[in-house]
């Protein structure tokens, strides 16, 4: 399990991005529920962490695709793969998050250890 934050220091509404290999973006929403996907758009590399959070949806804020929190499921185009999903953990009042062992969906041109980093 990966260490995340204190719950307290991830309000409702907001998220988080994790650095990693893979980078990870962890939202709370306004019901209450944490969850995490790969924090990169499968159709460019961009931040979903940085995206539009409504209800169960983030909405990339490049080109404005949206992805399902709790599947990875693209909910409108122009992305066209799933992002990948991860298991969250509440222990003590802070956030854990457990790694898929799926393969990534990153964008054309974009590999693992090399999200969002400069061209």
């Amino acid at each position: 399990m990966i260490p995340v934050c204190p719950l307290s220091a991830l309000p409702r509404g907001e998220a988080v991005r994790v650095e990693g290999d893979v980078p990870i973006a962890v939202f709370h929403t306004e019901d209450g529920e944490v969850l995490a996907i790969d924090d990169t758009c499968t159709h460019q590399d961009a931040s979903l962490a940085d995206g539009w959070l409504e209800g169960c949806e983030v909405e990339c804020p490049l080109h404005a695709s949206r992805f399902n929190l709790h599947t990875g499921a693209v909910d409108a185009p122009p992305a066209k793969r799933p992002v990948r999903t991860h298991q969250v953990h509440i222990q003590d009042a802070t956030v854990y998050v457990t790694l898929s062992e799926d393969e990534p969906n990153l964008p054309p041109g974009v590999s693992a250890g090399s999200v969002g980093a400069a061209p």
